[in-house]
């Protein structure tokens, strides 16, 4: 599906250069980043890898989590030489989810889903701030638009370097940097549960999401479904909102 007439070549080149200012300005080292087997997650390593050299950290943190999605990570990590680490989360997730229905507070399967990423946005805080990082995200614009992340999860980041892109100009842009073609090709998912896939939890493909953005044509129903999402998430993407209290 071509919408965009953005090429790789110049997303790479705008991307770099913005790392490197953002992190800059921040008076920064360098950028840690989630490694889920995800071809968003792979993009932007391979991004800071070619930005920062060294000074970048893939961190791969699974949690009761799929294997094949760490192989993915780990073959990311061999084919560029991607400086990484491992944290398994799956025994903390044991504890606090126990912890949690020891309360008798009953929980929704969704909360517990959403623990998962929120303790990863937690690890990469903590490895981030030890080494003088900032946290980048993964977010592109599809997902962002149609409200697909978790709260002070996923979306707790300093950066989101793919935040302008479509989800076809993250998967040609891939390709453009030799991303393995079975990351490139993968069903997209969050990895909350065992066959879980993005699109079916959102009721939409990203091909719709990515043309609604690019040129609002598309089918009523679609249109509806997106923007029906688009309010429910609008507090995802919003700072708290504060009450202001009138001066005498």
């Amino acid at each position: 599906m071509q919408i965009y007439v953005r090429s790789p070549k110049k997303i790479v080149a705008t991307i770099e250069k913005w790392l490197a200012d953002k992190v800059s300005s921040a008076g920064a080292h360098g950028c840690v980043v989630g490694l889920s087997g995800g071809i968003d997650s792979a993009l932007v390593a391979v991004l800071l890898r070619r930005t920062f050299g060294s000074n970048m950290l893939g961190v791969m943190m699974p949690c009761h989590s799929l294997p094949e999605d760490q192989q993915d990570a780990e073959k990311l990590i061999d084919v560029f030489s991607i400086p990484s680490t491992l944290v398994d989360l799956s025994a903390t997730y044991d504890s606090l989810v126990k912890g949690l229905e020891e309360s008798s507070v009953p929980l929704r399967h969704i909360a517990l889903a959403n623990i998962k990423p929120r303790l990863r946005m937690t690890t990469l805080y903590a490895i981030a701030q030890s080494k003088g990082y900032l946290v980048c995200g993964t977010s592109n614009k599809a997902e962002i638009i149609a409200g697909y992340f978790t709260k002070h999860g996923d979306s707790g980041a300093d950066i989101w370097p793919l935040g302008d892109l479509l989800k076809e100009e993250v998967r040609e842009t891939s390709a453009y940097l030799r991303v393995p073609e079975d990351i490139i090709q993968k069903p997209p998912s969050a990895g909350l549960w065992k066959g879980q896939t993005d699109e079916n939890e959102m009721g939409l493909t990203y091909d719709d999401i990515d043309k609604y953005i690019a040129t609002g044509n598309v089918k009523e129903s679609v249109r509806q479904r997106i923007e029906e999402r688009y309010r429910q998430s609008v507090h995802k993407r919003e700072l708290p909102p504060v009450c202001i209290i009138p001066k005498d």
